[in-house]
């Protein structure tokens, strides 16, 4: 099965940007497995309707924020610019018991797993944004992940402090532990890999 030639182009310079910015054993292994259930197989493609909520109304700045980075953090921002159109963009489940700010400034996308550009059981990748100066609800899920950083921010877990890892850089929750993150004073975008089968 061939993949479509814009998520390609996503998945190879986001994985590029994953090598470039891992420095733990654990990001790098999580990286790995991600990108190479990718290379072994394509999933079934699929056509999910194109779908935006309030928070999609910062994709204009965070890419031209983003396009002003230097490889290959500029690229997948171009890379993403390309793909948002196609992507069901939504709110988190319960977003309204994070108050009004949330609901209206936040979103998630799912690229590849279910409801994804492709549809596949064993490896999910998203990207969440944010408006400035929220926290994103703290959280569990039994796959471990890896977050990679295309604007400033910060994140948490329970067995860390809150981290900045700078713009590139990685972050990596455990299977199962709480975590969260939030943006500063500019908006938030973040490339999210999890293997899950």
């Amino acid at each position: 099965m061939t993949r479509d030639g814009g998520l390609q182009l996503f998945l190879d310079l986001t994985e590029a940007a994953i090598a470039a910015g891992a420095v733990t054993p654990e990001q790098r292994a999580v990286g790995e497995t991600v990108f190479s259930a990718m290379r072994d197989r394509a999933g079934q493609a699929s056509r999910p309707e194109p779908q935006q909520v309030p928070g999609c109304r910062l994709l204009p700045e965070i890419f031209r924020n983003i396009s002003a980075e230097a490889p290959p953090i500029a690229d997948v921002g171009a890379a993403v610019a390309a793909l948002a159109p196609r992507l069901t963009w939504t709110r988190r489940k319960n977003a309204d018991a994070a108050g009004p700010n949330f609901y209206d400034g936040h979103a998630n996308a799912t690229v590849v797993g279910a409801g994804g550009l492709e549809e596949r059981g064993d490896v999910w990748i998203g990207l969440t944004l944010m408006a400035p100066n929220l926290t994103y609800p703290e959280h569990n899920h039994p796959p471990e992940e890896i977050y990679l950083s295309l604007t400033p921010g910060e994140w948490w877990n329970a067995r860390m402090d809150w981290t900045t890892p700078g713009i590139g850089g990685l972050i990596y929750n455990p299977h199962g532990i709480r975590h969260t993150m939030r943006s500063g004073d500019k908006p938030f975008l973040a490339v999210w890999c999890l293997p899950v089968g």
